[in-house]
């Protein structure tokens, strides 16, 4: 039987023995030792294998865990460091991901519930005959719960990693590794909830105290989204290495690589799909290697292995509120529209990087929106300029359309807002007022953003105007708007039926060689063709307007067919 799919297995271990198909990362094992550094920060997007990359660390580096994981796999080929320091170190393992409440008291009980968890880990420490009394009292000042929840105080919490890292050393006669995953987390919820100095202060000094001043420590890695401002959070620490997605070092250890893709797709016999899931799903640009979201590539093979004709999926976007790029179009003004007009139609931008940010920075300017938009994923580098500023571009096609639907949405919002110009837009339809129709859908196409990318199918440009002007018509709560809705001989791209009776098909075309008029002429033949207004007819309208409109990059021409009176 063929392996599994790991869909949401972060966890090593659990991979390892369950047979589940592994994409080999070890090697991030021998760089990280070659490359040393006391406390080492990656940076890089949500699921790019963070998680999974952190309890492989702890896998290979922890006491007493089984050697056997890392049979066949690349570090084991390295016997002399796998002897140095495999099964060698006492290690801590936090991931911060779950650091999350409306309020700091909150926010902080979860934090004490997670390091109290991960200190009951070590619960031999009581009887271990090289700590003393005051040591074991510190422990259980960590293990403490009172009414069910641990209950170290505050002044415990900010020094409780370094006081276990200090047990663990003096019980093991051997410093400790420290692993903190989604380092950041617990920084962004709290902005989000209104008390990020309060958790600022806390985590600094609980970072400050494990990683600073901490003669226990063997070497931490830390990861995150964001590298936030030393200033911050980081005071002080003069031992942190940063790698960011744009350091050349690293850069095939988070997401897959063109040959990790080649090998699992001819694993699961799934080879005739890669420029599918490339087009899709690579173009990440980390270092100088081109990378894909291993979120995307697992989940659509693990589709196509059912379904070999499936569609690709947005998995990766799906997978966050993207609240981010709202922010970027509801700040934006005509240059930054502009500006997202011209990703989306897989043209670069060239922007000034800031890579270290505070979380009260990045709604500050729009220029910083920006830059947490590289970092966080939604943007790769094309191509570096002097100084920090670098080509920015839309990754791939999921990127795009993830982008591409929240314009519309944006749009959407934007022109309701603005009721009595939305309502004599909509008002022209029923009386066939060609004119009016298209000077103010002219003025739409100017506030908005087109997609004329040439890569684009046609289809997909159809698509983005189709949604636009649905968005526009469905502003008008009495009618009966109906997208793709089956008529005579296929599908309508739009109808409409309104109380008086009257019914309107709408046809629209994408003018590839800017031959506006043309195109309108072939969408009112194809209404006839097909016997769109038949539904309409059945569902009692007395009158029906047929409109052929046409799109071009920003413009557009809106004929009217031959209406239809039913007696």
């Amino acid at each position: 039987m063929r392996k599994k799919l790991p869909i949401g297995i972060d966890s090593f271990e659990k991979l390892r023995t369950n047979d589940f198909y592994y994409v080999d990362k070890t090697g991030f094992i021998a760089d990280l030792l070659r490359d040393w550094g006391e406390v080492n920060l990656f940076t890089r997007p949500r699921r790019f294998g963070k998680p999974l990359n952190m309890s492989m660390l702890k896998c290979f580096f922890e006491i007493g865990t089984d050697k056997s994981l890392f049979d066949g796999l690349k570090i084991a080929e390295n016997k002399e460091l796998c002897a140095e320091y495999q099964g060698q170190f006492p290690v801590i393992f936090i991931s911060l991901k779950s650091v999350d409440g409306l309020t700091f008291a909150s926010a902080a009980a979860s934090l004490r519930r997670l390091i109290g968890r991960e200190a009951s880990r070590f619960g031999f420490l009581l009887q271990s005959n090289q700590l003393d009394t005051d040591d074991k009292k510190l422990y259980r000042a960590l293990t403490a719960v009172e009414g069910g929840t641990f209950s170290m105080s505050d002044d415990v919490l900010a020094d409780s990693l370094k006081t276990l890292s200090g047990l663990l050393a003096k019980h093991y006669s051997h410093k400790v590794v420290v692993l903190i995953d989604e380092y950041d987390v617990p920084l962004d919820k709290a902005f989000q909830s209104g008390y990020y100095d309060e958790m600022v202060s806390l985590i600094r000094n609980l970072f400050g105290n494990a990683l600073k001043t901490n003669d226990s420590l063997q070497f931490a890695v830390l990861t995150g989204c964001l590298r936030i401002s030393k200033e911050s959070i980081f005071t002080g620490l003069n031992n942190l290495k940063v790698h960011t997605i744009a350091d050349p070092r690293y850069e095939e250890y988070f997401g897959f690589t063109d040959a990790d893709v080649d090998e699992m797709l001819a694993f699961y016999g799934l080879t005739s799909h890669k420029q599918v899931m490339q087009d899709w799903y690579n173009g990440y640009q980390f270092g100088k290697v081109s990378v894909y979201c291993p979120w995307d590539v697992i989940n659509y093979c693990d589709l196509l292995r059912a379904d070999p004709e499936a569609e690709p999926e947005n998995y990766w976007a799906n997978t966050s509120g993207n609240g981010i790029i709202r922010r970027l179009l509801q700040k934006a003004d005509q240059t930054t529209r502009d500006e997202v007009e011209q990703l989306i139609n897989g043209e670069t931008i060239v922007k000034t990087v800031r890579q270290e940010l505070t979380y009260r920075d990045i709604e500050d300017s729009i220029d910083n929106i920006w830059s947490v938009l590289y970092s966080t994923g939604y943007l790769t580098s094309r191509g570096r300029l002097p100084g920090k500023q670098m080509k920015l571009a839309l990754p791939n096609r999921e990127v795009r359309e993830l982008f591409i639907d929240l314009v519309k949405d944006w749009f959407r919002e934007e022109t309701r807002a603005d009721t009595s110009r939305i309502n004599r837009f909509c008002a022209a339809f029923p009386k066939g007022d060609v004119a009016t129709i298209q000077d103010m859908l002219h003025d739409y196409l100017w506030d908005s953003i087109s997609v004329r990318d040439t890569a684009v199918r046609s289809s997909m440009k159809e698509n983005f105007y189709h949604g636009m002007l649905l968005g526009l018509l469905q502003s008008q709560g009495s009618w009966i708007v109906r997208s793709n809705a089956e008529t005579g001989i296929g599908y309508s791209d739009i109808s409409v039926a309104t109380p008086e009776r009257l019914g309107m098909v709408i046809e629209l075309k994408y003018a590839e060689d800017g031959n506006l008029e043309a195109a309108c002429t072939k969408a009112l033949a194809q209404i006839d063709e097909k016997k769109y207004d038949e539904a309409l007819r059945r569902r009692g309208m007395k009158t029906i307007l047929k409109y052929g409109i046409a799109f071009w990059e920003k413009e557009c021409h809106v004929m009217l067919g031959s209406s239809k009176s039913i007696k």
